[in-house]
């Protein structure tokens, strides 16, 4: 049997690494990239310098994959398109311009996403932060050309990941965002803080506003603003790569996703696709959903790597899409459907704001946690939190929760550990379950 996986990282690469671990079979990964495995989401830390050896950041080379595992991995090596009639695809050598047919008994796709680009923002000093390649260049770039005034485009997990992070390295940060509402899976009331905490970082914040043109080093704002800036980074959102299986007869979204099953495979049963280019769905209520996130990528990885062994051994339930991001001494989470998705169920909302742990201990800060509700069957259907410590510990009892079918009612009778250092004998958690009594 012979598997082509297009795209490494950590769908793909995973993928191959599992099914060695399952099968002798022959694996090839074409990667259109420099680089085939890295840590993406660290990225961010080693521009600022919490991460200080860019080696850490490697997860595995071509060459440890074939004398590990007996992998052949081909970076620099781009899929241009695919042929499930007579399962090939044809392959672009990018560092010697040139294409060849090869062909697959089972495919995987994993081709990712691409930072959404805006005309506008075309110039030298203007970067996006995709792979460990784009890193390098704005490391070196700071470093090499003298860099003090940094311009960030966008207001989502990425962005504001770059704005703490070029913080740290003293730079000076402007923010801008065409709206106000930041971080849109998290409840708008509670990210409504970040504007004054970004400003009480230094954060030059411009909201509602948008590039409109640049002349130079030059910046001009649709407001009538206008800014130098030695550097922008550019972070709007992100759309998948999938332009190469527009003729394949894949079945796409309109948005241009990869239709998967619950078994991840696409509309052709020897083709399976994960990870941000992909349409699956949420676990809990009956909705799509796109989420570019590690761990739906790792799970599905491992579930591909069974079926391909065995076809159709293992099922997936679906996705939370628990997220979570800390922005300077805050952290934000959230998980369950987007805020959008309420206006399809009659939910009432439960908030509750408390100290992490004991208020007579040290340290002790609010944490404001709310969670959504269907008012008839009681089904949990998001949580939203943030603080200055604790978010995490909640919001994953709030997704083990939805994992295991709890009511917002069964929160009351979940047994959290108490120390005065670490929680409190009525915990958050239980306090929303108490207050839904009366809902």
């Amino acid at each position: 049997m012979k598997v082509i996986v297009v795209g490494a990282v950590a769908g793909g690469a995973t993928v191959a690494s599992q099914l060695r671990r399952l099968s002798d079979a022959e694996i090839i990964i074409y990667e259109k990239d420099r680089d085939m495995s890295f840590a993406n989401c660290g990225l961010p830390y080693y521009i600022g310098g919490e991460v200080s050896l860019r080696n850490q950041l490697v997860a595995t080379t071509p060459e440890q994959f074939q004398n590990d595992k007996q992998i052949t991995v081909k970076t620099y090596h781009e899929v241009m398109q695919v042929n499930p009639i007579d399962k090939t695809i044809t392959v672009k050598d990018i560092a010697h311009n040139k294409t060849f047919t090869d062909h697959y008994d089972t495919l995987v796709l994993s081709p990712g996403a691409s930072q959404i680009t805006l005309p506008v923002l075309n110039a030298p000093h203007v970067f996006s932060l995709r792979n460990l390649e784009d890193t390098d260049r704005i490391h070196n770039y700071i470093s090499t050309e003298g860099v003090k005034d940094i311009l960030v485009v966008g207001a989502g997990y990425i962005s504001l990941e770059i704005i703490e992070n070029l913080k740290h390295r003293d730079l000076n940060v402007t923010m801008v965002h065409r709206s106000d509402h930041l971080l849109k899976s998290i409840d708008k009331d509670m990210t409504e803080t970040i504007p004054d905490l970004l400003t009480n970082n230094a954060v030059r914040v411009m909201l509602s506003d948008e590039v409109k043109a640049l002349d130079g080093k030059s910046v001009h704002f649709k407001s009538g603003r206008k800014f130098n800036y030695d550097m922008i980074i550019s972070a709007i959102g992100i759309q998948p790569n999938t332009g190469f299986l527009q003729t394949s007869g894949i079945k796409l979204t309109e948005s241009g996703h990869i239709q998967v099953n619950e078994y991840f495979e696409t509309s052709d049963a020897s083709i399976y696709a994960l990870g941000d280019a992909i349409q699956t769905k949420y676990r809990h209520v009956d909705y799509p959903a796109q989420i570019a996130l590690a761990w739906g990528a790792h799970r599905a990885a491992n579930i591909i790597a069974h079926n391909i062994v065995k076809p159709k051994a293992q099922s997936f339930k679906g996705l939370l899409g628990t997220n979570i991001i800390r922005l300077f001494d805050y952290t934000f989470s959230s998980v369950g459907i987007t805020p959008d998705l309420l206006e399809h169920f009659d939910y009432e909302v439960i908030r509750q704001t408390q100290k992490q742990h004991a208020g007579y201990m040290p340290d002790a800060t609010p944490l404001t946690l709310s969670v959504y509700f269907d008012k008839k069957t009681r089904q949990i259907l998001r949580a939203s939190a943030y603080g200055k410590a604790g978010v995490d510990k909640r919001i994953d009892i709030i997704a083990t929760a939805i994992i295991g079918e709890l009511t917002i009612d069964d929160l009351k009778d979940i047994e959290i550990a108490y120390s005065p250092v670490y929680s409190s004998p009525k915990d958050i958690v239980n306090m929303i379950g108490y207050k839904a009594e009366t809902k």
